[in-house]
C-alpha cells in the first residue's frame, strides 16, 4: 500500500511564490498596477500569523471582502496589491533574520528601540511604516542595534 505524500508548505515556500513580484521597484510597480489575485491576501494571512482583525486593521479591508474577490476571481486594487507585496517582502526579510514567520511576528509585536520604542506592527498600516520597519531590519541584520 502506497502512502500519499503530503506537501507541507513552509514560510519560505509561501514567500517564494511572490518574490519575483517585489524583486525590484519596477516589478513591484507592474505587479501592483496589474493587481494581485485575492489568493495573495489569503496567503499573506496564512504566512503572517495575523488574526483576521489584525489583517483588517493593517490592510483596511475585510477578510469577507477578500473571500468574495476570491470566489468571483477578481483582482485586488493596486494600493492593496502594493501593500501586500511590500508586506511579503517585509516578512521575507524578517524570516531571513529571525528564522521563521512566527519569530518575526513576535518581533513585530514588541517595542523596537530603533523605531522610537514603537511596536512595528502598529506602523504596518502605511507604506512609510513598512519602509521604516524594513530599515530597522537592515540595521538588525548588520548588527547596528543602537
Amino acid at each position: 500500500m502506497k502512502v500519499k505524500e503530503q506537501h507541507i508548505q513552509t514560510d519560505a515556500d509561501l514567500v517564494t511564490i511572490y518574490q519575483a513580484m517585489y524583486a525590484n521597484a519596477i516589478n513591484l510597480l507592474i505587479s501592483s498596477k496589474e493587481g494581485l489575485d485575492a489568493k495573495a491576501a489569503i496567503d499573506f494571512l496564512s504566512l503572517s500569523g495575523f488574526s483576521q482583525q489584525e489583517f483588517q486593521n493593517v490592510f483596511k479591508t475585510t477578510v469577507k471582502t477578500i473571500q468574495n474577490h476570491l470566489k468571483l476571481a477578481l483582482k485586488l486594487d493596486s494600493a492593496l496589491s502594493e501593500k501586500l507585496l511590500k508586506s511579503f517582502a517585509l516578512f521575507d526579510k524578517g524570516i531571513e533574520i529571525f528564522g521563521s514567520a512566527a519569530a518575526f511576528y513576535e518581533w513585530i509585536n514588541t517595542p523596537a528601540y530603533g523605531l522610537g520604542n514603537q511596536i512595528p506592527f502598529d506602523l504596518m498600516d502605511t507604506i512609510t511604516g513598512i519602509q521604516l520597519i524594513e530599515e530597522e531590519l537592515i540595521r538588525i541584520e548588520y548588527g547596528d542595534l543602537a
